[in-house]
């Protein structure tokens, strides 16, 4: 276990200060959910679900639904990750999870009625990086191709795991943002309380063949600090105001 001290460190010496954004929509945004499904956020749903409440997925969970809802009453438009793999196909060094059509690889319950949404566009991926998952056979890719027929100057993302899902996707999107694979693409923005990690502690860590240590508050810093060192803007906290050219 990682002390209070030591994170407290760990944020001095690599700060993320906290900053908020005001959606109006006078510039196209887009939400992004990465693999908020069962198997990685209800307890006991499978081999990298919590397996006991976590207070930290709860609340990404709950902002990031909050966020679809009023994304959806806006009818701004939302891409939903969701992690699933073929049981014959491993996803090194993690253990199998998010089975295809297994419960595992489902929306959470709070997250569920996206799949009857008009304005949302689901994404069943097989690898850790969702842009890299939105290729097609032909090369085409189905984010990329959201961006452009939403026309989305700025998109909002969320979900789970802050230091790899999340990051992943992030910088693949700054990346292609600034070779100009993804226009009109211009602004990245992590919601901090819309994502999460899990925790994987030293000693339990130590008795799984390959595993690593994995701290949840140290490691969800670290990935914001990430995503921001790449280009992206971390905020911690999202509002919504009329659009000023009304």
């Amino acid at each position: 276990m990682v002390s209070g001290s030591a994170i407290d460190l760990v944020k001095n010496e690599l700060p993320v200060e906290d900053e908020s954004v005001t959606l109006t929509g006078d510039v196209s945004t887009g939400l992004v959910l990465v693999d908020i499904v069962n198997g990685f956020c209800t307890v006991g749903a499978g081999n990298l679900a919590p397996n006991v409440a976590d207070k930290q997925i709860s609340e990404m969970v709950d902002e990031s639904a909050h966020l679809a809802r009023m994304f959806c009453e806006k009818k701004w438009p939302v891409f939903a990750f969701l992690d699933t793999h073929h049981p014959d196909v491993p996803e090194p060094p993690y253990p199998p999870h998010c089975i295809a059509g297994t419960y595992e690889a489902n929306l959470v319950s709070a997250l569920q009625w996206l799949e009857n949404e008009p304005n949302a566009t689901l994404r069943r991926k097989d690898c850790i990086d969702g842009f890299l998952g939105s290729f097609e056979k032909d090369g085409s890719n189905v984010f990329v191709e959201w961006v452009k027929k939403h026309q989305i100057e700025t998109i909002i993302v969320v979900g789970i795991c802050t230091d790899i899902c999340v990051l992943d996707f992030v910088c693949s999107a700054l990346s292609a943002r600034n070779h100009g694979h993804v226009k009109p693409l211009r602004d990245v923005i992590v919601y901090s309380s819309g994502c999460a990690t899990f925790n994987l502690p030293l000693h339990v860590a130590r008795n799984i063949p390959g595993a690593l240590a994995h701290p949840q508050e140290l490691m969800h810093h670290v990935g914001l600090y990430m995503a921001k060192g790449r280009g992206a803007k971390v905020v911690s906290e999202v509002s919504f105001a009329a659009s000023k050219k009304a």
